[in-house]
């Protein structure tokens, strides 16, 4: 059975950009959400296996909903996505339990070895 990821990003074509990696590769895409108050929404909804998640977005910035889900679900799955020179950010991520990171722009074979390593 095909994992089942949430994608979450405020640029409508990086989140096209990384379902067409994740279905290339057998991922199953169940839901996407443009900034963190909906990522916690769709994460209620469809309880996926694995979240990427962008650091900055408005209303609601990707460290705080990953804290949020982790709230919700200490055992949540997060990669964190981010571009270049957010290094500080990705610290925060991953003190607050974020599994990985992947910066943008993303490279197709970046993305499936992160995702490969979190769900293990």
């Amino acid at each position: 059975m095909a994992n089942r990821i949430l994608v979450v990003d405020d640029a409508a074509f990086m989140r096209m950009m990384i379902k067409d990696i994740l279905s290339k590769n057998g991922y199953e895409v169940v839901g996407e959400a443009s900034d963190g108050a909906q990522a916690i929404e769709k994460f209620k909804e469809t309880n996926p296996d694995l979240i990427t998640m962008d650091i900055t977005m408005p209303e609601m910035d990707g460290i705080t909903a990953l804290k949020e889900i982790k709230k919700l679900d200490p055992s949540a799955k997060v990669i964190m996505c981010s571009a270049m020179g957010q290094q500080a950010m990705v610290i925060d991520a991953i003190q607050a339990g974020a599994k990985d990171f992947i910066v943008k722009p993303f490279q197709a074979d970046r993305v499936i070895e992160a995702i490969k390593k979190t769900l293990g």
